[in-house]
């Protein structure tokens, strides 16, 4: 009964206070029963002494029940979207259909182009709303595309564990919407002008700023973005910049004759990765093991009250997260070893079709072809486009312009020599880097 009478100090101690006052004469019960006198009032402080120990006790248990679900990998609280509480197991699980949703929704945000709000539609358009039948709002969408919950990590009182459910996500691809909404703040807003072909392509060699676009007399002009301090550089007309960049785009375009030989050679080496990768995978494992390791060490140190418990969850959390990435690292290495020959491929098919793209008035080809070749090192100066090439096209380019002093062979395979090669491509592996063979074995012999 006084569980129910008084579960805190405060209601038991108003209720005494109106014995006091006269207002409460007796308190009867089938199984308890009070009369309004010193000994009364003393038997009923006892009680509810008893109820408030009944319910700390209880309140306790608890506690110690949800920490210790916790440490097994259990959440212990409502499955967020993309999961469901299984009543029956008492456990999280992937609901199918949300899970395919959300995914989408992160790599929808993770590509750039899209707001909060967008992806509030994408969602509510697919059947996702919030509880009251609404779309859920932007500061929702934040929170779920900021919960590490679907990449089998989950934070409870603080503190971050791992998941022994289904992740919806990778690592991978949660950090890339991270990224996102970092860089973007307020909504981006309309361009009051009609964007040309190639703005956002070239910078001033001058003053460093981007070059722009405008129409006069019913050409397209392309000058400098500068306006607070005059830039001295020239306007250049569209179709001059478009002949200077088709002629840099032609330089370093491939011959049949080299790509047949560069596939060829591919396919030699698809094999020879393979033990590498054997090596770092079997490197990781170490490094994950030594991650636990450290993990139980730095548990054994909070539990004897060596560390405190905002350095303990800091440290836990640095672990977790290198361990997280470390096991995605592996198994995409594991799984998609030979991954670099399909992207090797398609370099050069896009390698002997700049011929035809120089060619052709696509200007918008033309854009994403050079954005792909030369990065962000183009730049305009005196009304003359100049760019450095990014790999693996500067490679290329050094070889075409070897074509005539040396052997087709000792371009494309170099001399052994004292100097071991230097490679282009690699799978970063924390700090170990694995040699992709195509893109680190080919055009070896030219400078970088």
């Amino acid at each position: 009964m006084s569980d129910r009478l008084a579960r805190n100090s405060v209601d038991g101690g108003q209720i005494i206070y109106l014995i006091d006052c006269g207002r409460i004469v007796a308190l009867k019960f089938p199984q308890f029963w009070f009369e309004p006198t010193p000994q009364g009032k003393f038997m009923l402080n006892i009680a509810f002494g008893q109820s408030k120990y009944y319910v700390d006790s209880l309140s306790e248990n608890t506690k110690r029940g949800l920490r210790q679900k916790v440490r097994r990998g259990e959440y212990p609280s409502l499955a967020p979207i993309g999961y469901i509480n299984d009543v029956r197991t008492k456990t999280i699980v992937v609901d199918r259909k949300k899970a395919k949703i959300t995914k989408e929704a992160f790599e929808l945000y993770a590509e750039g182009a899209s707001r909060l709000e967008d992806i509030s539609n994408f969602l509510a358009q697919r059947g996702i709303l919030s509880r009251g039948g609404k779309k859920i709002h932007k500061t929702r969408v934040t929170f779920i595309l900021s919960n590490p919950f679907y990449t089998g990590l989950f934070k409870y009182d603080g503190e971050l564990h791992e998941g022994k459910y289904e992740p919806i996500i990778s690592k991978k691809l949660f950090d890339s919407a991270q990224e996102v909404l970092k860089q973007r703040g307020k909504t981006q807003r309309k361009q009051k002008n009609e964007p040309q072909a190639f703005c956002g392509l070239i910078e001033c060699a001058e003053c460093g700023m981007m070059i722009t676009a405008e129409k006069q007399k019913g050409h397209i002009y392309y000058r400098c973005s500068k306006k607070k301090i005059k830039c001295t550089q020239p306007y250049i007309r569209e179709e001059e910049l478009d002949r200077q960049l088709s002629a840099l785009i032609q330089r370093v375009s491939l011959s049949q004759k080299w790509a047949d030989k560069l596939l060829e050679m591919a396919e030699r080496d698809k094999e020879m990765s393979a033990q590498s990768c054997f090596a770092f995978v079997q490197k990781a494992q170490n490094k994950i093991h030594a991650i636990n390791t450290k993990l139980q060490r730095l548990l054994d140190g909070y539990l004897e009250q060596d560390i405190e418990r905002e350095i303990y969850r800091e440290q836990k959390t640095k672990l977790l997260l290198e361990k997280k990435s470390l096991d995605e690292q592996m198994a995409r290495i594991e799984q998609k070893q030979n991954n670099w020959l399909e992207p090797f491929q398609n370099w050069i098919k896009v390698s002997l079709t700049l011929v035809k793209i120089a060619r052709d008035n696509n200007l918008l080809a033309k854009k994403v072809v050079a954005k792909e070749i030369f990065g962000s090192n183009l730049h305009l100066n005196a009304r003359e486009a100049r760019g450095n090439p990014v790999q693996p096209y500067i490679s290329a380019l050094r070889a075409a312009e070897l074509v005539g002093k040396k052997t087709e062979s000792l371009i494309l395979v170099p001399e052994v020599g004292l100097e071991p090669t230097r490679p282009f491509g690699h799978i970063i592996l924390s700090d170990a880097r694995i040699p992709i063979p195509p893109f680190g074995h080919f055009f070896n012999l030219l400078p970088l």
